[in-house]
């Protein structure tokens, strides 16, 4: 039987005022059944001139403060974030038929929490955030194999590589967040979470 909750959703929306809440019970879900990359997300932005443009980044921390993730600042997304910060994420988990959106504002994190999420990552992923340009023109490849091999020598320290000033993470501080299940014949299930001016979150159900 399909079980329902308050709302007549399928139970797998539960019965929660939290949407952060209900987001870490789907994540967890997704890491359990996706083959690849759960927390990969696709980020809308768009420039001073409301050009969009979107891409796969992926989700690095999430609480009740928002969804964090990191960058090149220089970089195309990077340049638009500093431009406009009204952002959109969307989630889509196959496995699951499920999709989560949200919509927000980003803010940079602090430094010390870029350096210790920078401090964490692999020799050759933090050496590659010195080598890459992210997002500038290439002669061709040998250019970035031959930066990546210069920022080697420059850093023969695995353990004393510091964060480029260039690179960081941002804060998506959300104002909305949807979850979507598919349903039959396309009569999809959605419950959207809003944040009010006092900063509580009131939920709604969508036509599909």
């Amino acid at each position: 039987m399909n079980q329902k909750n308050s709302l007549g959703l399928n139970s797998c929306f539960m019965d929660l005022d939290d949407p952060i809440q209900l987001f870490d019970t789907w994540m967890e879900e997704a890491k359990k059944t996706e083959p690849n990359d759960p927390n990969a997300v696709a980020l809308a932005t768009s420039s001073k001139n409301n050009i969009p443009s979107v891409r796969m980044v992926l989700l690095k921390d999430f609480n009740q403060n928002g969804f964090v993730f990191y960058t090149n600042l220089d970089s195309q997304k990077g340049q638009e974030l500093e431009q406009n910060p009204n952002v959109g994420m969307c989630f889509h988990w196959k496995s699951l038929l499920r999709q989560i959106r949200v919509n927000g504002t980003v803010s940079l994190v602090p430094n010390e929490v870029a350096d210790d999420y920078y401090n964490s990552r692999s020799y050759e992923s933090r050496i590659g955030a010195w080598a890459s340009k992210q997002s500038k023109e290439l002669k061709n490849r040998y250019q970035l194999d031959n930066s990546i091999e210069e920022y080697k020598k420059k850093y023969t320290d695995k353990d004393k590589v510091p964060r480029p000033k260039y690179w960081s993470g941002w804060n998506l501080s959300p104002s909305s967040i949807e979850f979507w299940l598919d349903g039959e014949n396309r009569i999809h299930e959605r419950l959207k979470y809003t944040k009010n001016f006092k900063g509580q979150w009131t939920k709604s159900l969508l036509s599909p």
